[in-house]
């Protein structure tokens, strides 16, 4: 194929891959569509290519995604055209076996391509996710010995996905031929459907049980699939007993996969469980940088840095995206990289007007779905753990995110008194001080909270 000479400008690729993040969802971009590479534009026609592995997918399921997000960034007039590696390997007119079973992995929806781009050296420690990377790579040099299952537990997008492709990528490099295996729940749940309506659930056990490390994301979506689950457990079963090694990711704690069988759950907790943080505003700025660097953007004024990690404080995508928006901005303006150029582009997506005070409401509302309560419940004179521990925190987060007098909020949770209600942050603070996973699940509900109101207030 004769390719376009011009290329498109990086920055528009990278809104392209952006908007593509947000239409499909988080994980069926990382398995299908982020090792997409741009190879040439014309002005009228991308060329993209796919890995040999997904190509025929990606095309079926995500080519009309594709050129309406291509379309979005580019002009109506954009068409897109996929390419195949496969295409430029003149030498090689047809693909090998394994290339050959590869294709129909992809075609079944099986197994997701590891992100190149997903590595220790790119991933910022900071004291947030310190745990986490740590022991991610223990895991990565021994698999197996080190920590078994680990479980890595954060709000979206604070780099599990990326820690999790980390472990894959090393242990391709350095593990010595070891057997990789990574997938969502979503595509290990299609594997399934597809292995039992063919009748080769033999191959679909062996396809996961022979890998020497099993990387899972996403394991909250096991919830209330039965048939799934039950496979699923015995996948992991097999592996584990066999001394395999077993990464996992949640947006939430074992414990609070209230859905999934305790079995699981139970599996999920006896190896390591780590948590990842929001970053701090030091790890945000060596983020921004480190980004940037990989991407090489020249940003000479380094207060652009500061002014985005000030204004985009609880999700690293988020905070990448912040900074590719400023940067299309610059591509298409010709406006230097500076502070003026930062603080408008953030303006037109989050303006710096106060917001309205977190309301009562979205904190009982937020906290009782948390735990899967009404807010009936939640409000209730009931002293049952399952409620008086949620309505703690509840009372906690009210005093630290709005004005409300403590007769206020005694009487926004069943008309307690102001000794109840100092009693409950008094209980909530101590637990937070000497556990960091109560500490790490307040700080979950907290952000989700400001999100929530903001998102009411939008």
């Amino acid at each position: 194929m004769e390719l376009p000479a011009q290329p498109a400008p990086t920055p528009a690729w990278q809104t392209i891959h952006g908007e593509l993040r947000r239409v499909v969802g988080e994980s069926t971009y990382e398995i299908w569509l982020a090792a997409l590479e741009l190879k040439a534009w014309d002005g009228e026609v991308l060329l993209v290519q796919a890995p040999v592995a997904t190509e025929a997918w990606v095309s079926t399921r995500f080519g009309r995604i594709l050129e309406t997000c291509a379309r979005n960034i580019l002009g109506a007039a954009t068409r897109v055209v996929l390419a195949s590696a496969a295409e430029e390997q003149t030498s090689e007119p047809h693909r090998s076996s394994k290339d050959a079973h590869e294709m129909r992995r992809a075609e079944a929806g099986m197994a997701g391509a590891l992100n190149p781009r997903y590595s220790f050296e790119q991933f910022i420690i900071g004291d947030s996710n310190q745990l986490a990377h740590a022991a991610s790579l223990a895991v990565a040099e021994l698999p197996g010995q080190a920590y078994n299952p680990l479980f890595l537990y954060a709000p979206p997008g604070l780099g599990k996905t990326h820690l999790l492709h980390a472990i894959g990528n090393y242990v391709l490099a350095f593990g010595g031929g070891a057997t990789i295996r990574y997938t969502t729940v979503e595509a290990f749940t299609n594997h399934f459907i597809a292995a039992l309506g063919s009748k080769s659930l033999d191959r679909f056990k062996r396809s996961y049980r022979d890998a020497d490390v099993l990387l899972v994301d996403d394991v909250q979506f096991l919830a209330s699939k039965a048939k799934t689950e039950e496979e699923f457990f015995y996948t992991f079963n097999a592996l584990y007993e066999n001394g395999r090694q077993l990464v996992l990711t949640c947006d939430r704690l074992p414990r609070q996969l209230v859905a999934v069988e305790e079995r699981l759950r139970e599996r999920f907790e006896s190896g390591l469980v780590a948590d990842i943080r929001p970053p701090d505003h030091a790890t945000r700025v060596t983020i921004l940088r480190k980004r940037a660097a990989l991407d090489r953007i020249a940003v000479a004024d380094s207060a652009v840095f500061d002014l985005i990690a000030d204004r985009v404080t609880s999700n690293v995508r988020t905070l990448e995206g912040a900074l590719i928006r400023v940067v299309a901005h610059h591509s298409l303006t010709r406006r230097p990289i500076d502070v003026q150029l930062a603080s408008a582009v953030l303006d037109s997506i989050d303006p710096t007007t106060s917001p309205r005070p977190t309301s009562i409401e979205t904190i009982r509302a937020t906290v009782a779905a948390h735990y899967q309560l009404s807010v009936d419940e939640l409000v209730s004179s009931s002293r049952t753990a399952r409620i008086a521990w949620p309505r703690q925190i509840a009372i906690h987060l009210t005093r630290e995110l709005t004005d409300a007098s403590l007769h206020a909020i005694g009487e926004a949770f069943g008309g307690r008194n102001h000794a109840t209600v100092l009693h409950a942050c008094k209980r909530v603070c101590a637990r937070v001080a000497g556990e960091q996973e109560a500490a790490s699940e307040i700080a979950e509900l907290s952000a989700l909270i400001v999100r929530r109101q903001a998102d009411r207030d939008y």
